[in-house]
C-alpha cells in the first residue's frame, strides 16, 4: 500500500484534533494509502517534542521551511493561527505537497486569494488541497446537506445559523492570540462565524452572494498572561478583534440566512446550531446533541406531523459504517478521523477533495463583507 507521509506545523489545540484524525483514520477506516505520521513542527524545541511523543509523531522539528523542502513528505498539515497560513500553505504546495489548512483558509481576502492560486498551480501538478472545516464531517451534518439533495425540503425559504461560546464572559479572562488581529484576522466572526457560514452553504448547496451586519468588541482590554506579567502591577493589553458578529446573508437563490458568532452567549460551551426552513420540510442540527439530526416532514399527515428525532448512528449514515454498532455514539474528535478519509481518498484516486480552497476563499469574502457592512453602517454589500 501506498504511504503518505505527513508534516504537521503547529501543535496547540488544533495539532491536538488533527493528531487524533491522523492517528485513528487508518485504523477505522479500509483507506487506499497509509497516512505516516512523520513530523511535527512548532518554534520550540521542547515543548514539540513533547507533543511529539504525546500524540504519536515520529520526530519534531522547528523549521517548517525545511520540512516542507524535504523529498520524503508528501502531505503538509497546517494548523498554525491564521496570520501565518498563507506563507506556510504557498510553499507547501509550490514544493508539491498536498495541502490540508486549518480554516478559516486565512486572516484577509487578499491572503485568501494567493492560496487559492496556489492551490490551482498545485492542482495542475497533481498536488491537492483541502480546508479543515471538520463539522462538514459530522455525520448528522452530512445527512442533513444529503436530505437537503433528494429534496426533503424542497425550495429553502430561510436559514439561521449560529454559533455561540461563552469562553470570554469574563472580563478578566487574559488576553490569547485568537484575541489579536494580527495573528487572527479577526474574532469571533473569523473563528467561528466561518464555520457558521461553511454549513450553512455546505447544507443547501447554496453560496451567500450579499451580505449585511454588526460587530462588536464587548471587552477592549484584557490582562496579559501570566507569561508576559512584569513588576506588581497587572498590565493589560488591547483587543484588537470583534467579540460578536450578528449578520444576515441572501442566498444565490433568494433566501435569507440569520447568522450570529458570539463568545459572549453565558452558559453556551460549543453551541453550532442550523435550522433549514423549506416548502416541504424542515432540518435542525444542533452540535452540542451532534449525534441527532432533528427532520420536519411537511409533507406528512396533519396527525403525525412533527419534528422528528434521527439518531445518526446506523451503519448506512454517512462515516457510521467504520464505527460502532447502532445506538453507539461519536464525538467531537470523529470529524477529524472523518476528514483524514476524505483527503486521503482524495490524494488516491486523484480526486480534489472538498472544501477547496476556493471554497475557503468564497467564506473568506462573506466574512470581509460583513466586515465592511459594518464599518458603513451596516448597508448590503456583495460578496
Amino acid at each position: 500500500m501506498r504511504t503518505l507521509k505527513v508534516a504537521m506545523i503547529g501543535y496547540g489545540f488544533m495539532g491536538a484534533a488533527h493528531s487524533q484524525g491522523w492517528r485513528t483514520a487508518p485504523r477505522m477506516f479500509d483507506l487506499p494509502a497509509a497516512p505516516e505520521m512523520s513530523v511535527i513542527v512548532g518554534r520550540r524545541a521542547d515543548a514539540v517534542a513533547a507533543a511529539a511523543q504525546r500524540w504519536g509523531w515520529a520526530e519534531s522539528a522547528t523549521d517548517w521551511r525545511e520540512v516542507v523542502a524535504r523529498d520524503d513528505i508528501d502531505v503538509v498539515d497546517v494548523v498554525t493561527p491564521g496570520g501565518s497560513h498563507a506563507e506556510i500553505a504557498a510553499a507547501a504546495l509550490d514544493a508539491g505537497k498536498h495541502v490540508l489548512c486549518e480554516k478559516p483558509l486565512a486572516n484577509t481576502v487578499a491572503e485568501a486569494e494567493s492560496m487559492a492560486a496556489a492551490a490551482e498551480r498545485a492542482q495542475a501538478r497533481g498536488a491537492l488541497s483541502m480546508v479543515g472545516f471538520t463539522y462538514r464531517r459530522v455525520p448528522a451534518a452530512t445527512l442533513a446537506r444529503d436530505l437537503v439533495a433528494r429534496g426533503k425540503v424542497g425550495h429553502i425559504r430561510q436559514v439561521r445559523a449560529a454559533y455561540r461560546q461563552d469562553w470570554l464572559v469574563d472580563p478578566q479572562a487574559p488576553l490569547a492570540w485568537r484575541l489579536q488581529k494580527e495573528h487572527a484576522g479577526s474574532g469571533a466572526l473569523g473563528d467561528i462565524g466561518a464555520h457558521a457560514v461553511d454549513m450553512v452553504q455546505f447544507i443547501t448547496g447554496r453560496r451567500v452572494q450579499r451580505a449585511t451586519g454588526v460587530v462588536e468588541t464587548i471587552v477592549e482590554e484584557r490582562p496579559l498572561p501570566a507569561s508576559e506579567q512584569a513588576g506588581p502591577a497587572t498590565q493589560t493589553g488591547r483587543v484588537t478583534v470583534d467579540d460578536l458578529a450578528l449578520f444576515t446573508g441572501r442566498l444565490d437563490s433568494g433566501a435569507l440566512a440569520a447568522f450570529e458568532a458570539t463568545r459572549y452567549a453565558t452558559g453556551r460551551k460549543n453551541a453550532l446550531t442550523v435550522e433549514v426552513s423549506g416548502e416541504r420540510g424542515a432540518l435542525f442540527f444542533d452540535l452540542e446533541d451532534l449525534n441527532t439530526l432533528q427532520f420536519y416532514d411537511r409533507t406528512a399527515p396533519e396527525d403525525q406531523q412533527g419534528f422528528t428525532r434521527i439518531s445518526v448512528t446506523e451503519p448506512s449514515h454517512p462515516y457510521l459504517s467504520g464505527w460502532w454498532p447502532p445506538g453507539h455514539l461519536l464525538g467531537y474528535e470523529h470529524g477529524f478521523s472523518h476528514q483524514v478519509k476524505d483527503l486521503v481518498e482524495g490524494i488516491d484516486s486523484g480526486t480534489p477533495p472538498h472544501p477547496s480552497f476556493a471554497e475557503g476563499l468564497h467564506v473568506q469574502r462573506v466574512l470581509d463583507a460583513v466586515q465592511r457592512s459594518a464599518a458603513q453602517d451596516s448597508v448590503w454589500v456583495d460578496v
